[in-house]
C-alpha cells in the first residue's frame, strides 16, 4: 500500500464549480446575484466600510475619556466626621449609614485623613484606608479593621 492509496473515513466535499452552464444551478450571474458592485471582480467592500458614515473605528478616538470596568467605587468617609461618635464605640457600614456619613450600606467604604481631627478612641471597620487615616485613628488609641485582608501587589503577583 502506498501514500496515494490512503483515503481518510470522512469523504472529502467537492467545491462549487460556479459559472458552469444553467443546468448545474450555479450558471448565468455564478451564484453573484444581478449587477452591482459586490458582482465585479474584486468588488469587495474593506472591512470597517459602513456605507459612507463615519466608520466606528473612526468615531472611536473622538468619545472622551475612558471607563475602566473594573474600577472600585469607594464611599469617602474623613476621620474629622467620626466625632459625631461616642468615645470607645465600633464604627461601622451600619453605624456610618445610620449618622447620614454614607449613603448606601453594601457599597465599599474607604478611610481618608484629609479633613478634620479625630478627637475619640474609636474601632473602625471599613473596606480601605489611607495611610495617613489609620496613623490618625492609631494615635488616638483607636484601631481600624478591614472587612477583606488587604494585599499588597507583591502579594497578589505571588498567587
Amino acid at each position: 500500500m502506498t501514500l496515494t492509496e490512503l483515503s481518510g473515513k470522512i469523504p472529502k466535499k467537492s467545491r462549487k464549480r460556479v459559472g458552469r452552464g444553467n443546468g448545474s444551478g450555479h450558471g448565468t450571474y455564478a451564484c453573484k446575484g444581478t449587477g452591482g458592485q459586490t458582482k465585479r471582480s474584486g468588488g469587495r467592500r474593506r472591512p470597517g466600510f459602513e456605507g459612507g458614515q463615519t466608520p466606528y473605528l473612526r468615531r472611536m478616538p473622538k468619545l472622551k475619556g475612558f471607563r475602566n470596568p473594573n474600577q472600585i467605587d469607594y464611599q469617602i468617609v474623613n476621620v474629622g466626621d467620626l466625632n459625631i461618635f461616642d468615645s470607645k464605640n465600633k464604627v461601622d457600614a451600619e453605624a456610618l449609614h445610620a449618622k447620614n456619613l454614607i449613603s448606601k450600606r453594601n457599597k465599599p467604604v474607604k478611610l481618608l485623613a484629609s479633613k478634620g481631627v479625630l478627637e475619640k478612641t474609636l474601632t473602625i471597620v471599613v473596606d480601605k484606608a489611607s495611610k495617613a487615616a489609620i496613623a490618625a485613628v492609631e494615635a488616638k488609641k483607636g484601631k481600624v479593621e478591614f472587612h477583606q485582608a488587604q494585599t499588597s501587589k507583591k502579594e497578589k503577583a505571588s498567587e
